[in-house]
Formats: structure tokens, sequence, C-alpha cells
């Protein structure tokens, strides 16, 4: 599961960078200053992202074996600035508290 839980860590940090580069930077050029430019990119870019988002969300919880309203809270947190950041660091901690600690291997003697 550490390949999924890295894979999700990563795009929520991507997706969660555009979404609030698209709202602090994007809206008030777009709405402010007539400039749509940076909407366009980022929001297209974040489109996109956010459905590899989804997907790799998907993928975590059923190798974690969440229920399915965790499963939608964490794909929701992809669609409010600043929340993904929050989401991810929630996920991390649910999934290292499952984590069974290994003992440590004894001492040949």
């Amino acid at each position: 599961m550490g390949g999924a839980l890295t894979r999700y860590r990563v795009i929520a940090w991507i997706v969660g960078v555009a979404l609030v580069v698209l709202v602090l930077i994007g809206m008030p050029l777009k709405y402010g200053f007539d400039n749509p430019t940076v909407v366009a990119v980022v929001g297209t870019a974040h489109g996109w992202l956010y459905m590899i988002y989804l997907a790799l969300t998907f993928d975590l919880s059923r190798r974690a074996d969440w229920p399915l309203k965790r499963m939608l809270l964490v794909m929701l947190a992809g669609t409010v600035p600043f929340v993904s950041f929050y989401a991810e660091r929630r996920v991390s901690h649910w999934l290292a508290a499952e984590r069974p600690t290994r003992a440590p291997e004894p001492v040949a003697g």
C-alpha cells in the first residue's frame, strides 16, 4: 500500500497547488483585470489532474478498505482550496495508525 499512498500524496499536493493558483491568482486576474489566461490554462490542468486524483484516491481507498463515506470525503477534498493539503495529512495519519508495527528482529548471540 506504500506505493498507492505515495501516489495519492503527490497528486493531492499537485491538485491542491493548482487549485490555490486558480483561485488566488487566476480568478482575480480574470475578473479584476480581464485576463483569463491563467484560468484557461490552470483551470484545464486542474480538471485533468482532479480526474487522476479521483482515480488514485479510489485506488488507495480500496487498498486501505475505507468505508464509502471516507472515500467520498477525501475525493471532495480536491475541490476546496487548501482542504486537499489537510486531507493528505489526515490520510497519512490514518494509514500510519492502521499499519501494524513490526517488532525488532532478535539479535543472534
